[in-house]
């Protein structure tokens, strides 16, 4: 089983990380746009993860029916970027407070988790969630925090998407939040 993108090629002493925060395109954007240019993201891979359906398409991972959720995964420098940052970083650009959705994205495939690759990450995961969740998003979180259990690479037309499509689709619930709105 496939846990880390085969096409990251994972430097010595860097990490990966995997979140999902509704459609992959706005959340490698943003990431990229973030902590891209030497801030500590080192390349990323959108993908699917979290599902029960071997190499799943973005055709049939759209029908909810394959469990998988539309997902990033960052290779970073753990020198010039913590995993706690990325995942505070993570809480801010989306609604974590809603099951299976972002904004108009309905569906398992838009749901909020995070896809931990060690013991320390999970922690680490569960308390920025638990953090946000009191001191930030004043709601009860949905995100699952969970052990990385399957990846799958999507399609190439989806890597770097509103790089070299940038009129394409961007979920409007995707930007950076210094507060909660009441409603998203």
């Amino acid at each position: 089983m496939v846990l880390i993108s085969p096409t990251l090629k994972i430097a010595p002493g860097n990490q990966v990380a995997t979140v999902a925060a509704g459609c992959f395109w706005g959340v490698e954007h943003i990431f990229r746009k973030h902590f891209g240019s030497g801030k500590g993201l080192v390349d990323a891979r959108v993908g699917y993860c979290g599902g029960v359906t071997e190499n799943p398409t973005y055709k049939a991972v759209c029908t909810s029916s394959t469990q998988h959720a539309e997902a990033l995964q960052i290779e970073f420098d753990p020198k010039v970027v913590s995993y706690e940052t990325l995942i505070d970083f993570f809480f801010r650009i989306h609604d974590p407070t809603t099951a299976n959705r972002q904004g108009p994205d309905v569906g398992t495939q838009y749901r909020s988790a995070i896809f931990t690759h060690s013991d320390e990450q999970q922690k680490i995961a569960e308390a920025v969630k638990e953090k946000m969740e009191k001191t930030f998003w004043g709601n009860k979180i949905v995100t699952d925090v969970l052990p990385i259990s399957n990846w799958w690479d999507a399609e190439d037309y989806h890597q770097k998407y509103l790089k070299n499509n940038p009129g394409g689709y961007e979920c409007p619930t995707h930007y950076l939040r210094s507060k909660p709105e009441n409603r998203l």
